[in-house]
């Protein structure tokens, strides 16, 4: 078995191989090329993140500054948006779903280190899957742990470490993350509400121009 392969396995394996070297160079200068990209350079930006990442299903848009570890561990689903500063270390896979966003400096970090200190000084690490569900919104400054699954519909408050799975439909925050309370009918009728107000004073404001 490659180190490549017990990396994805899960297992304990050693970062500092060729092949992951390569993955890691690869993935890492392509990084650096969207990094010194300016705003006026949305399309070739996109054209970097698509190769960046195993998967992009559509309409993603990043702003710089991005840092991973390979890159090739992260499929990402429709209507992606993370702002400044994302972090995804992904010596295990991440997998991010439909109409998710992040905040600025949201880090989701799959690797881990043995606890036991002379294990952790030979090299050995580890890595644990992370996954977010759809329609998520994870607050500025919050770090996603090893192997964490958020679920659909949930909020991350700002600054949050999230180090326990977070059931879908709920407003978690802290450190650590806690479940705050569930997204409600409420919720949404008062949203759609603002919603509506919205769309009645666009409406009223093109009449009068």
């Amino acid at each position: 078995m490659s180190e490549k392969e017990r990396m994805l396995s899960k297992k304990l394996y050693r970062a500092q191989g060729e092949e992951l070297k390569t993955i890691r160079q690869k993935g890492q200068k392509l990084v650096r090329l969207f990094n010194d990209t300016t705003e006026e350079e949305s399309t070739y930006r996109t054209e970097l993140l698509t190769e960046i990442f195993d998967e992009v299903a559509g309409n993603i848009y990043m702003q710089p500054n991005l840092r991973i570890d390979y890159g090739k561990n992260i499929t990402i689903g429709k209507n992606f948006y993370a702002n400044f500063d994302c972090v995804l270390i992904d010596v295990a896979t991440i997998t991010i779903g439909d109409n998710v966003m992040f905040g600025p400096h949201v880090c989701l970090y799959t690797a881990g280190h043995p606890i036991d200190p002379t294990v952790r000084n030979s090299g050995l690490e580890f890595g644990k899957s992370i996954v977010i569900g759809n329609n998520v919104w994870i607050g500025g400054s919050s770090v996603v742990n090893p192997g964490v699954t958020i679920g659909d519909n949930v909020v991350i408050g700002s600054g949050s470490v999230v180090t326990k799975d977070i059931p879908a439909n709920t407003i978690a925050v802290g450190n650590p993350c806690r479940v705050m309370r569930e997204i409600t009918h409420d919720d949404k009728v008062f949203w759609e509400a603002q919603q509506a107000d919205y769309w009645a004073e666009v409406a009223i404001e093109k009449r009068m121009t």
